[in-house]
């Protein structure tokens, strides 16, 4: 298996150095050794009821779904189990963020996503007491889906506009329960590109996604592996030089008000609400090769061979002026 990665780049040596410029400064930086010891594995029964079973880090390791960074030249690697016939749900990882955030931008270096019919994988932002804390889907779809959905959900009294993005805007209501709207639609944006989800990103190597949380925005960009902005890799990140973002969350909705102490998350779901239900399962061209989602998952091992993460890291920065950022001597990131 071969996998180019630029997030996790060999750092010769570091400094610290005083800044007095106005941006974004370095917060966290989950990458190589650092990236599992600050995401708190979910084991509980999945919310979205997807065939699935979500294990802790001593069991997907031992299960072999769970890699050290050392096996894979620096990425992270999650995968799911794809060898056994499980009846109450197919091995998988969710991990969550063992820090809450309110606004700032994240970048995600992702080189391979998992993909296949059945299969539900998702990264995003979620806040407590669903949906009033917000959630917010940076990279998500379900069985052989070619672009990328992104998706904001909240309570009532956020809508947004359907302009200042690259994307489609498919709805404006973010309300969970918003009437016109199927139930959780939420205010979704997909992609018009198919390199940035699934088959496509994974040809490419993946690539670099970025969020940026304000106080007027939520704005989502994705950069192939061959066309990562330099101000990225060189950790000086500035949004306004990127061009319209894929999606942009904004309009009739108070961001601060609805976005809230929120978790990054990683995981792989089966089936369940979106990926399982009656309709879209019959649409995708996987109800040919089984009569329902759940029946796929439990009897096919074999089709989750790419089922799996391969996660360079994920940056966070905030917003800052004077203060003190850690500048590396990096051939990479």
């Amino acid at each position: 298996m071969m996998f180019s990665h630029t997030f996790a780049g060999l750092v010769i040596g570091s400094i610290f150095i005083q800044t007095t410029l106005a941006g974004y400064v370095l917060s966290e930086d989950f990458t190589k050794d650092a990236f599992f010891g600050n995401f708190t594995p979910f084991t509980e029964d999945d919310p979205t009821n997807g065939f699935v079973k979500y294990l802790d880090y001593t069991d997907a390791i031992k299960q072999g779904l769970m890699a050290s960074v050392s096996n894979f030249a620096g990425a992270n690697y999650m995968g799911v189990d794809n060898t056994s016939q499980p009846t109450t749900g197919r091995p998988s990882m969710r991990i969550t963020s063992t820090k809450t955030y309110n606004k700032g931008l994240f970048i995600a270096d992702i080189a391979h996503m998992p993909v296949g019919c059945g299969t539900w994988p998702a990264f995003w932002l979620i806040g407590p007491n669903w949906p009033a804390g917000g959630e917010v889907d940076i990279l998500e779809g379900v069985n052989l889906q070619s672009s990328n959905q992104m998706t904001v959900h909240t309570n009532a009294g956020c809508e947004i506009s359907n302009t200042g993005m690259t994307g489609t805007v498919n709805t404006t209501n973010c309300d969970v329960n918003a009437p016109n709207q199927a139930k959780n639609a939420g205010c979704a944006v997909l992609s018009k590109s198919t390199n940035n989800f699934g088959a496509g990103f994974n040809s490419i190597g993946g690539g670099v996604y970025a969020t940026e949380w304000t106080s007027d925005a939520i704005s989502i960009w994705f950069f192939p592996r061959s066309g990562i902005p330099s101000d990225i890799t060189s950790l000086a990140p500035n949004p306004s030089g990127w061009g319209m973002p894929l999606a942009k969350f904004a309009g009739s909705c108070n961001i601060d008000q609805h976005f809230q102490n929120m978790n990054m998350v990683f995981d792989t779901t089966f089936c369940g609400q979106w990926a399982g239900a009656d309709h879209v399962w019959a649409a995708s061209n996987c109800s040919s090769m089984t009569s329902t989602c759940n029946a796929h998952v439990q009897l096919m091992p074999s089709a989750f061979t790419e089922a799996y993460w391969l996660v360079n890291g994920v940056r966070v920065y905030q917003q800052g002026q004077a203060g003190t950022r850690k500048r590396g001597v990096s051939a990479d990131w």
